[in-house]
């Protein structure tokens, strides 16, 4: 029986919580420092907090402590990792090898036991057999998967290691490489690497050729669309995928409840179809709730990506930001244009006051604004300058949804059997009671119930079933036995309520039993056999202080090479990707039959940045012009 884990975003723990609530089997979620998000940092109390709270339900939380290091950062970091390690967390989520040598051999005069199991970031680039076998090598117990995988490069790195695998499913993408972008770094000396990312590939770009001729203006051209691989995760299981992850720590509390909900859904069904192969990796029911939609939730539209080995379409070139679903075009404006009359191009679409709404102007550029009153196909709002008729209106926020997501919360419940048994003694009557929940913790009480006799054991048949088969706390009980006899005790409502809720205190008393977690103890691995994929190393191997390069050099490494971040490269490799312009544009000499164009090139504010075209590999190169 396989374990399969939906894992799920949490920028703070409101947002963890929610998540667990909603069907979430673990939680990422980043401490105090170096977590890849620097808006997105938590106390270590709050992650305490969270770990007690998900433990409940068998639920972990992971620790995004994921950027590079330097070597000023490297004590505190590693205190850190004792502090959440104490607090309670599951698993580190890594990219610098430093904190795999902490883990390991401690640093100067601190060397405190670190027990945590450590999970390989999707920042290490891992997309070849090669590079999963030597992570797994160092111990990692689980290596996060590079989005831009074929199924069958995934089936190939499942069967060349033991590790877990994790996947991402939904949520934004990346254009480059996970952990091998510089592009920030170039313009704003603000590393993705280090959690400072300025998203230059959402920003608009000209493109031109050598000569200069402008081929493009003014697009997103280096967006893409939303991941969403929610009809392909029996697929991903079959390709040997333990966790399947949805991105977007910085994400409100809507969007994870929804986005949450909807892929626990299809993971309720996967396994139901499956009852003898998968399990889920926490225990629980979620009952109650909302029906999810995630095509009401931020997106820049969906694509699958390179799942098939074939290339789509997967640009958002015209709308890096949300558009929303599109509902209709304008009509007829007013003077102000504070009063748009709408075309519905199909049935049932219905505006509610508040509604967000979006558009995109004749310059190119997204616009937003919100419905203060909407009555049938008429929007009355603030006055919008860029309005025009014919435009084409998307919603992308919906305000009946929105109250949809807050008013009917998840309710998670841990389901548990209760035998009920019965002993007349002189004293009176004697009521046995053995309760067990569904991850196997079992008590057992016996309470004393007066001497009185039930004058309709039919009906009390029915109040103990019914008084003790509810919800309690976080429980939900659920009558199996009760013993056979001719004569019952009299047991009033009362009575048997407070034999739940005891039931229920002392259940909780004891620790939900968790499912196995794949431990490697890194300090158990022999340094000797593991061997680094490639000998020399470059700048994309993010070495940024003495302990990472410590680790490369033992691994057989001929040097190594600095980070970009301490050394910038003249000619820099600032982003390979699988994403392709030219492709995009219908430009492609191999897929389109066009002529070779040469090398192609972005321009913005000022900065010029070169294409060029690996077409043997089919992958995209950015480079400073």
């Amino acid at each position: 029986m396989r374990q399969l884990e939906l894992l799920a975003p949490a920028r703070d723990i409101q947002v963890g919580i929610a998540a667990i609530d909603c069907g979430a089997d673990a939680v990422y979620i980043a401490g105090p420092q170096f977590g890849a998000r620097q808006a997105a940092g938590n106390t270590v109390e709050d992650i305490r907090q969270l770990c007690l709270y998900a433990h409940k339900f068998g639920a972990r939380i992971f620790v995004a402590l994921n950027t590079i290091l330097y070597d000023d950062e490297l004590e505190s970091a590693y205190r850190q990792m004792l502090d959440v390690q104490d607090a309670g967390a599951d698993a580190l989520i890594i990219q610098d090898l430093a904190v795999l040598e902490m883990a390991r051999n401690g640093i100067e005069n601190l060397k405190e036991d670190i027990r945590i199991p450590l999970h390989a970031s999707t920042q290490c680039a891992i997309r070849t057999p090669e590079q999963a076998i030597f992570l797994e090598s160092l111990g990692f117990s689980r290596l996060i998967l590079e989005r831009e995988l074929s199924l069958e490069q995934i089936r190939a790195i499942r069967e060349a290691v033991t590790c877990e695998l994790e996947f991402f499913v939904h949520g934004a993408l990346c254009v480059c490489y996970s952990g091998q972008c510089y592009l920030s770094e170039k313009i704003a000396g603000r590393s993705a690497n280090r959690g400072a990312c300025i998203q230059a590939c959402r920003s608009r770009y000209d493109l031109t050729d050598a000569s200069g001729k402008v081929l493009v203006k003014d697009k997103a051209l280096l967006s893409l669309k939303d991941y969403n691989l929610k009809n392909r995760i029996g697929e991903l299981a079959e390709a040997g995928i333990t966790s399947f992850k949805i991105e977007g720590r910085l994400k409100n509390i809507s969007y994870v409840r929804n986005v949450v909900r909807d892929y626990s859904l299809a993971l309720d069904e996967l396994i139901g179809k499956n009852p003898d192969r998968y399990e889920r990796g926490s225990y629980g029911k979620v009952t109650g709730g909302f029906v999810p939609d995630t095509a009401k939730t931020f997106n820049r539209g969906y694509t699958e990506l390179f799942l098939d080995g074939k290339r789509g379409k997967w640009a958002a070139m015209d709308a890096a930001k949300s558009m929303g679903e599109e509902i209709g075009s304008v009509t007829a404006l007013n003077r102000d244009k504070s009063v748009l009359t709408l075309r519905f191009p199909r049935g049932g679409v219905v505006l509610n006051n508040g509604d967000g709404f979006s558009f995109v102007s004749k310059k190119g550029d997204v616009c937003g604004f919100r419905g203060d009153v909407c009555e049938g196909n008429v929007i009355r709002c603030k006055s919008i300058p860029d309005i025009f008729p014919g435009a084409v209106i998307y919603r992308n926020i919906s305000a009946a949804f929105e109250k949809e997501l807050e008013r009917n919360s998840c309710v998670r419940m841990i389901s548990v059997i209760a035998d009920i048994g019965f002993n007349r003694l002189e004293s009176g009557w004697s009521v046995q009671v053995s309760a067990e929940s569904e991850d196997g913790r079992k008590v057992s009480c016996t309470y004393e119930a007066g001497d009185q006799v039930a004058n309709n054991i039919e009906r009390m048949l029915d109040m103990i079933r019914g008084q003790i088969g509810k919800n309690t706390g976080m429980y939900s009980f659920e009558v199996r036995k009760i013993a056979d006899s001719d004569i019952l005790p009299f047991m009033s409502a009362s009575f048997l309520n407070s034999v739940r809720r005891d039931l229920a205190e002392k259940l909780d008393s004891m620790p939900c039993a968790s499912k196995d977690l794949l431990l490697r103890d890194v300090r158990k691995v022999d340094k000797g056999v593991c061997t680094v994929p490639q000998k020399k190393t470059s700048y994309k191997n993010n070495i940024s202080n003495r302990l990472s390069q410590t680790v490369y050099l033992s691994c057989g490494a001929s040097s190594a090479e600095p980070a970009y971040e301490l050394k910038h490269i003249g000619d820099a490799e600032l982003m390979r990707t699988k994403y392709c312009v030219r492709y995009e544009l219908g430009m492609c000499p191999k897929h389109h039959g066009c002529r070779n164009s040469g090398p192609l090139y972005l321009l913005n504010n000022g900065q010029r940045f070169k294409l060029d075209f690996d077409c043997r590999n089919c992958e995209m190169t950015l480079r400073e012009a």
